[in-house]
């Protein structure tokens, strides 16, 4: 299947529908019970969480009919759907709150995205903040934008290189394995700023935009990076694991560096892995 702009239109319409819709109407206000613990008590879901994906699914069924729908609210019910990433002819990964504790901490930086995937490979991207009702967007080998409500456009481009003490970086240290995880905060001060957004969604958009120089992930679940990465790389960034291998959603390994250049992104490494 060709991915088209049409498509990817289509796509970006429903993220933004389900953003005004079902995210911003329960945005602080949310009950007393729609706010649950998924793993721990900075892994949560809300009713808005649950409301999105279904509509997002129910609406990208109708638009794309037997298309693999892998949310994130589905697959913490039925871990299997993920398998089928790897060989569906075409697959949506959906993310329908990206940053909820942001979200159920009344904190207004969330985005609603989802990704593409061919065969496993990921081919369009949209990461939609509803907030200011725009998104980020990519198509496999034609770039990356940011598109407006309002119909206004303009191409995203990644930081150029610079060196390390220049520069400034977003790490989700904390969801590496021991002793990865310990090690990691120690080189922190060799940048000049590294930070956490506790959104992977706008980290990406800030990065491809050219406001920050990497960002470093331990925890990949595809939902959360299958979007960003492929915006990332069209706006002209490098993207690996951190065995250099490309990134495919279906098979991570660990940790996930996005950087400026290849040069960069072995010095970044260098750095945080000595």
């Amino acid at each position: 299947m060709i991915f088209t702009r049409q498509d990817h239109e289509t796509l970006a319409g429903i993220l933004a529908e389900a953003g005004r819709r079902e995210v911003m109407p329960r945005f602080r206000n949310l009950a007393e019970g729609e706010i649950r613990e998924k793993r721990s008590a900075t892994d949560l879901v809300t009713e808005a969480d649950e409301a999105a994906e279904r509509f997002i699914s129910a609406e990208l069924a109708r638009a794309f009919p037997g298309a693999a729908l892998i949310g994130e609210e589905a697959v913490a019910a039925d871990p299997a759907l993920v398998e089928r990433l790897a060989d569906a002819e075409v697959a949506f990964v959906i993310d329908p709150i990206d940053g909820t504790l942001n979200y159920a901490s009344d904190l207004p930086l969330f985005a609603v995205m989802a990704a593409v995937l061919v065969k496993g490979e990921v081919v369009a991207a949209v990461i939609h903040d509803p907030i200011v009702e725009d998104s980020a967007m990519a198509l496999r080998g034609e770039g990356a934008w940011l598109g407006s409500a309002g119909g206004k456009s303009r191409d995203l481009r990644v930081a150029p290189a610079a060196a390390p003490r220049e520069m400034t970086g977003m790490m989700s240290w904390q969801y590496f394995p021991e002793p990865l995880r310990s090690k990691l905060p120690g080189h922190m001060p060799a940048f000049a700023n590294v930070s956490s957004l506790r959104c992977c969604g706008h980290e990406y958009r800030l990065a491809a935009a050219g406001n920050g120089h990497f960002l470093l992930y331990g925890r990949l679940s595809p939902w959360d990076h299958a979007p960003g990465s492929l915006i990332y790389a069209e706006a002209g960034g490098h993207v690996r694991m951190l065995d250099g291998q490309p990134y495919r959603p279906a098979q991570p390994t660990l940790g996930l560096l996005c950087a400026p250049d290849a040069e960069s992104w072995q010095e970044i490494r260098t750095i945080l892995l000595s």
